[in-house]
């Protein structure tokens, strides 16, 4: 299990964007699971939406990013290199998200070539998914 410190060790992104809370377990090159813990005090449900806070599905895909940046940059070879989208096809949400919610992260590398790979990822509530589809990332 990665902590906050651990997981900062591996890739750039801090508070407020930092947007896992804990690694359950990542391969290098392969695949992570990370946890969201979603607090009512979380930024930006002052404005998404006042009296009715849904985590927004932009951030969902950000921390499932994160988990799959993880698994690569957490790789021997980019260490210290930064992992950028590239793209984000067949996302789909199928439940809100909510204070007091724990997102279960899962991203699961299937293809890679030089700095570009796509990761399937999904993300649960419960064993119920919240959303899932595919991110492409570019190594820089």
């Amino acid at each position: 299990m990665l902590n906050k410190e651990e997981i900062e060790k591996i890739i750039p992104q801090r508070d407020p964007f930092l947007m896992i809370d804990e690694v359950e377990t990542y391969t290098p090159g392969e695949c992570a699971i990370a946890y969201k813990h979603v607090s009512e005090n979380e930024y930006y449900f002052k404005g998404h939406f006042p009296g009715n806070p849904i985590m927004p599905g932009v951030l969902i895909v950000e921390s499932l990013a994160q988990t799959g940046a993880i698994a690569i940059l957490s790789m021997e070879e980019n260490k210290g290199k930064n992992a950028l989208f590239g793209g984000i096809d067949k996302i789909r949400f199928k439940k809100q998200v909510v204070p007091g919610d724990t997102l279960k992260l899962e991203v699961k590398i299937i293809k890679r070539k030089g700095p570009i790979g796509i990761g399937e990822a999904i993300a649960t509530v419960d064993g119920k998914i919240a959303a899932k589809g595919e991110l492409t990332f570019a190594i820089v």
